[in-house]
């Protein structure tokens, strides 16, 4: 299943970067389409329907494309889910274009968990030193997590930061008990 996520999301980075499509605008389009599947159970019947012809789906799609303003890939993109059956899986391929997007761009995706909310000085500081920690540029989303008590914990791929003052107490209590 990940695999049949992976292998469209490559290709339809292919296509981002040479139609030089806008990465961010492509990404929000696929997002509209997925929210609207989600909020649509008719939607869904009608596209995930066998018994409703293709030519009809690919017009009702072009309807929603034309009135929302979404690039003409991501439409393809769409229509060939919709074609091979595999619109189920567009949440999934929508996240690992993003990732592969990021990848190829030379992006980090950090996620950083702190006690409180950080301002935006803060943030800015705190991703500038991440970028010099990891060499790369950085896509930060912020969560706030109160049982830090005070600092950041930054989870990059499977590596994790942890500068919190939970994380120092931990580290403390395991360094006097041994």
């Amino acid at each position: 299943m990940a695999s049949i996520a992976n292998t469209y999301a490559r290709a339809f980075a292919d296509v981002v970067f040479s139609a030089r499509l806008d990465a961010a605008r492509a990404i929000g389009g696929l997002r509209e389409i997925a929210t609207l599947l989600k909020q649509s159970i008719e939607l869904q019947r009608v596209w995930e329907n066998p018994a409703v012809p293709a030519d009809q789906k690919r017009k009702l799609l072009d309807v929603i494309v034309q009135r929302d303003g979404i690039d003409k890939h991501v439409r393809n993109l769409i229509a060939v889910l919709i074609d091979h059956r595999r619109l189920v899986f567009l949440p999934r391929i929508v996240d690992q274009l993003e990732k592969e997007l990021n990848a190829r761009l030379g992006f980090a995706e950090a996620q950083i968990s702190s006690a409180r909310e950080l301002g935006e000085g803060e943030k800015r500081a705190l991703e500038i030193q991440i970028e010099k920690t990891i060499g790369k540029k950085v896509r930060a989303s912020y969560g706030l997590d109160p049982s830090l008590l005070g600092g950041a914990v930054v989870r990059i791929g499977s590596t994790i930061y942890d500068g919190s003052v939970k994380g120092q107490l931990e580290r403390i209590k395991e360094a006097i008990s041994s």
